[in-house]
């Protein structure tokens, strides 16, 4: 699906009733249950992260970008920013549009002749375009409010020198430092001879 538009405030407007809030890319994250990834999106003026499900192709085509790895002919996110440049176009930023019966819709802004055309597409996608383009990742208010996660308060206000930790640490530890402790070591030089 296609739309046009002079302007993105037009269809914040019209078309939704939210606000954009930028994320940037804080990391992709493999599954040990499945093939799929999670990109996580982390809120530039928040501590608000919303993590996205997404192929391992995918995956792995916005890591090669982010990574700088260097590819011996051009993916197919290349390519399409290739024939967007070629064709007249300048990719403006992508929206992370909508979620509906948890499957998350995004949208690629891109200008052209003084106009703006919003292409549908899914959140990998465009996230692995914008890595590409070098352009900024919109969220939806709504998007955001429905989905983004935030630490937990416990994890924020600890820190990792807390004198509690280490104490409940060491008391955690205190039965294999007992056992340890019982061993005799001694015993392992008469088996080596």
């Amino acid at each position: 699906m296609i739309l046009k538009s002079s302007k993105i405030a037009e269809y914040c407007m019209k078309g939704s009733p939210n606000l954009m809030i930028e994320v940037i890319i804080d990391s992709i994250r493999v599954s040990l249950m499945s093939q799929h990834r999670v990109v996580v999106l982390k809120d530039v003026s928040n501590e608000r992260y919303l993590p996205i499900w997404i192929g391992p192709c995918e995956a792995e085509a916005i890591t090669v970008k982010l990574q700088d790895m260097p590819t011996p002919r051009p993916l197919t996110h290349d390519l399409l920013r290739s024939v967007i440049r070629e064709m007249g176009g300048k990719i403006a930023h992508i929206l992370i549009s909508d979620l509906r019966q948890e499957v998350y819709y995004a949208r690629i802004v891109i200008e052209v002749a003084g106009d703006q055309i919003e292409i549908d597409s899914r959140p990998s996608d465009a996230i692995a375009l914008a890595v590409r383009a070098a352009v900024p990742v919109f969220v939806n208010e709504s998007v955001m409010d429905k989905a983004a996660k935030e630490p937990d308060e416990d994890i924020e206000k600890e820190s990792p020198g807390d004198a509690g930790e280490e104490k409940a640490d060491e008391k955690r530890l205190s039965a294999f430092a007992d056992f340890v402790d019982t061993l005799d070591l001694d015993d392992l030089d008469d088996r080596e001879e």
